[in-house]
């Protein structure tokens, strides 16, 4: 009896279990179960108890999992989302019909600049899916990608975790944006020290675009000033525009109807390129999956020939 009633509980135990592992936290797992914490406790209690295994370390509030719990991790997060997405793909058999929700974590240029467009021909194509867009840093959106909160992000990053798979989907120039008519847009070729004897107007020094900018004048052992900071590239066109001062911007957020003058900087700054991250071995749902083909044919191909290349089957 003891015996069935564990089979019955199992996916609890594990989902109760995924959860807790995914933001290291009983508490939050709980609110994703709708649980209280003591329940969240007693059922990872009761699989250790029914595995004969500790899988997690607890330090006070904080926990990790321990090596046995890492493996029952990889093993059974599959089996939890796959039973998470499971209404969704049962339709999509039945029906032949995409239903459900869709999670995306993005940066503001990708929702501002390059999302409009894609999810105007995907609402078309599945107009009963709700879709929620999370506008937030690239590092944040991988979190949040770890952690199960979204189907999967879009963003640049100079690091990517191994536990992230990473496709490129969108590349975008750097580029120096002046007022109309500044001294930077007359010359032939701008370098370095030009552009470090005019106020910066830069993006937050937490933001990857400062952090580049910061590099690379490092990099040519020049000084520079950042004469304002301030969050979006509409703000800092806006700004640029006033003749506050000039920025270094990639062309993802320039159509052209700016009263600016632009200067490319390709030979001093690489090239930003956008892609999707998706944790490895994630289970995508068929509104993800979809959304995905939306934005590349190819993309979920992509994805599953980058896993077999290192070794690990990506699951749709």
């Amino acid at each position: 009896m003891t015996r069935f009633y564990y089979k019955q509980n199992r996916m609890k135990q594990l989902r109760a279990f995924c959860y807790a592992a995914q933001f290291k936290s009983m508490s939050k797992a709980a609110e994703q179960m709708f649980l209280s914490q003591p329940s969240i406790s007693l059922l990872i209690q009761s699989l250790e108890k029914d595995l004969k295994q500790r899988l997690f370390d607890r330090k006070g509030p904080k926990i990790n999992l321990t090596k046995e719990g890492t493996t029952l991790f990889e093993m059974s997060l599959p089996l939890v989302e796959g039973l998470e997405t499971l209404p969704e793909s049962f339709e999509e058999k039945c029906k032949h019909s995409v239903v459900g929700s869709l999670n995306i974590a993005a940066v503001e240029a990708i929702i501002l600049y390059t999302l409009p467009e894609i999810i105007k021909r995907y609402t078309d194509s599945f107009p009963d899916i709700h879709i929620k867009l999370n506008n937030c840093a690239a590092a944040v959106g991988v979190e949040k990608v770890r952690n199960g909160e979204v189907d999967f992000a879009i963003g640049s990053t100079l690091n990517v975790p191994d536990d992230i798979a990473y496709l490129p989907i969108y590349t975008f120039e750097p580029v120096l944006i002046t007022p109309i008519g500044h001294q930077l847009a007359k010359k032939n070729q701008v370098s370095m020290n030009d552009i470090s004897q005019y106020g910066l107007i830069l993006s937050p020094q937490h933001m990857s675009t400062w952090q580049m900018v910061d590099l690379v004048f490092k990099q040519y052992n020049v000084d520079y000033n950042v004469k304002l900071e301030a969050g979006g590239w509409e703000v800092l066109k806006k700004y640029v525009e006033k003749g506050l001062g000039v920025s270094i911007v990639t062309d993802i957020c320039l159509s052209g109807n700016e009263s600016l003058e632009r200067v490319p900087l390709t030979q001093f700054f690489p090239k930003r390129t956008y892609g999707l991250f998706l944790r490895k071995g994630k289970v995508l749902s068929p509104a993800a999956r979809e959304f995905i083909q939306c934005i590349d044919p190819q993309a979920v191909e992509m994805f599953k020939t980058e896993e077999n290349r290192k070794g690990k089957k990506y699951r749709t």
